[in-house]
């Protein structure tokens, strides 16, 4: 599947930039998929205005490939969707593993009728740069890829800039999420997209949880021979965004508005801070990530869009004092939620 064949309302939709929240995994106490919270979930992503769902990512957890779930995932979450919406929606999966499996999950998801596969290179730590661009190309052949620099914390390989210029110009790439949670790794994507001339057809997608809104807002300029080329990420694919996802969206239009400005607004600016505070509680930052899954299901399950933490790993869950970190954050940043919006539409989206 080539990117050309994607519904040009979504092509568009990708292209000029969104907001895609990395889809959770709603389990039972059991550890069994819940079909009713799962459902519920994706419901209220749309009702919430996201562009798109990237399904099966590592917000979903990695381990549902151990358990027989990926396929059952991505295709609930496909026709739960597609019952639920007749807008645009991007429809993203993840894809992990080494070459063999990667394939394997494109065609998958490409049977299912998903538009893209975000593109974990997790499995491909002892590779040298050269074998994992031609693993992306291999990938490449089966789906449109969304390129992804997660960061090493969480398993992903640190490259270089001209890693990201080879990669851009893979004619099937149409966009990268950048996560390195490093402002040097995020320019080496940069220069290397714009090295290979590829930024009219690349999209910039943050990821970079630290520093969501000022991504979002600021402009980059690359130079190269004394020519300056100014860009600007397009839209997120944030495990951030699985929770208070329609206040998400009202920041990142605001951040849209800003960039037109003379003068980006200072309330805009200390916004960025007060996020990233909201992300070190859910995030687990204190305990170097640990409890980062789990974080997002415990704001999910305050607001009831899950009825636990549960993890497929059962050693997987909230860190000693992160609870009451993200009691800290859910009383001081209490605005930045959407409580409200939730309970007025939970049993909808339950039904």
């Amino acid at each position: 599947m080539h990117h050309s064949q994607i519904d040009s309302g979504v092509r568009k939709l990708l292209a000029d930039g969104t907001v895609l929240p990395a889809h959770p995994l709603a389990l039972t106490a059991d550890r069994e998929l819940d079909r009713t919270h799962q459902r519920a979930l994706t419901r209220y992503y749309i009702d919430a205005g996201a562009g798109g769902l990237a399904v099966g990512v590592h917000t979903t957890q990695f381990a549902i490939r151990d358990v027989g779930l990926y396929r059952p995932v991505l295709e609930l979450a496909a026709e739960t969707a597609a019952g639920w919406t007749k807008r645009p929606l991007a429809m993203i999966a993840g894809l992990a593993g080494p070459t063999r499996q990667a394939i394997a999950e494109a065609r998958t998801a490409r049977s299912i009728g998903y538009h893209a596969g975000l593109l974990s290179l997790a499995a491909m730590k002892s590779a040298s740069e050269d074998e994992i661009i031609a693993h992306c190309q291999a990938v490449a052949g089966e789906i449109p890829l969304i390129g992804f620099y997660l960061q090493p914390a969480v398993g992903g390989v640190v490259l270089s800039s001209g890693f990201w210029q080879r990669f851009a110009s893979i004619d099937n790439v149409i966009a990268i999420k950048i996560a390195p949670f490093n402002r040097y790794r995020t320019l080496d994507v940069l220069r290397g997209v714009a090295a290979a001339g590829a930024l009219d057809r690349v999209a910039l997608y943050t990821g970079n949880d630290d520093h969501i809104l000022l991504d979002l807002t600021l402009p980059f300029d690359l130079r190269d021979n004394g020519v300056t080329t100014r860009t600007y990420f397009k839209g997120g694919l944030l495990g951030h965004w699985s929770v208070w996802t329609a206040s998400a969206i009202e920041q990142f239009e605001r951040c849209r508005q800003a960039r037109h400005k003379d003068a980006v607004p200072a309330d805009l600016l200390a916004l960025d801070a007060r996020v990233t505070d909201c992300n070190s509680a859910f995030f687990d930052v204190a305990n170097n990530f640990h409890g980062c899954i789990a974080g997002c299901h415990e704001v999910l399950r305050r607001q009831g869009l899950m009825r636990g933490l549960w993890c497929l790993d059962p050693d997987e869950g909230l860190s000693p004092g992160q609870k009451q970190e993200i009691d800290r954050v859910c009383r001081e940043h209490a605005d930045l939620s959407d409580d409200a919006f939730v309970a007025a539409n939970l049993d909808r989206w339950l039904a």
